[in-house]
């Protein structure tokens, strides 16, 4: 079972690298981003609570996200080939947490791959992907907040996850085959 940490920036191509280690690896895929967005759509208690942590730029709670996860975890069964965890974990705190959920099951990470790119590009494609998705948080001032929580309560897991020993750093600009080559290479060594 490899289940797997995707993680980058907001904008750094986590979604599309995850759809192509879905399409090889027979991986399932957690977007914390999709649960949420659907929950919002559906007007749920919880889409409501994290529409408005989510329309100031700022985090959904631990402790919410977290079982929202274990849920979708269990979803895919006891037996699967393991699951991308796409936009979380976002903070020290919640990596812990997934590390205990996962070890209540048995389970646990196998590589964190970290998407590496450019804050400018990153500015680029968000603001490209807000005009063509009509995406509201795809907007500058949501994103500058975005990228600003990512540096401030984020990127501290690129540590965290390098002292487990299962950090992978992949240049995350250039062509889309390259950076999935790189991943792969990740992927078939774990």
């Amino acid at each position: 079972m490899k289940n797997i940490v995707i993680f980058g920036a907001p904008g750094s191509g986590k979604g599309t690298q995850s759809e192509l280690m879905i399409k090889k690896y027979g991986l399932g895929h957690i977007s914390t981003g999709d649960v949420l967005r659907n929950e919002i759509k559906n007007e749920t208690e919880l889409g409501k609570t994290a529409k408005e942590f989510i329309d100031k730029g700022q985090l959904i709670p631990d402790d919410l996200m977290v079982n929202i996860l274990a849920s979708v975890y269990d979803g895919f069964g006891k037996e699967h080939e393991g699951v991308i965890f796409d936009g979380f974990p976002r903070t020290i705190p919640q990596a812990e947490a997934l590390k205990a959920m996962l070890d209540e099951r048995g389970h646990k990470i196998a590589a964190m791959i970290e998407l590496d790119v450019p804050e400018e590009e990153l500015m680029k494609r968000l603001i490209n992907r807000g005009k063509e998705s009509g995406r509201s948080d795809d907007n500058e001032e949501t994103i500058k907040k975005r990228l600003d929580v990512y540096h401030n309560q984020t990127s501290p897991l690129i540590d965290w996850y390098a002292k487990e020993g299962i950090h992978h750093h992949i240049y995350g600009l250039g062509e889309l085959d390259r950076i999935f080559g790189d991943i792969c290479s990740v992927i078939d060594n774990i």
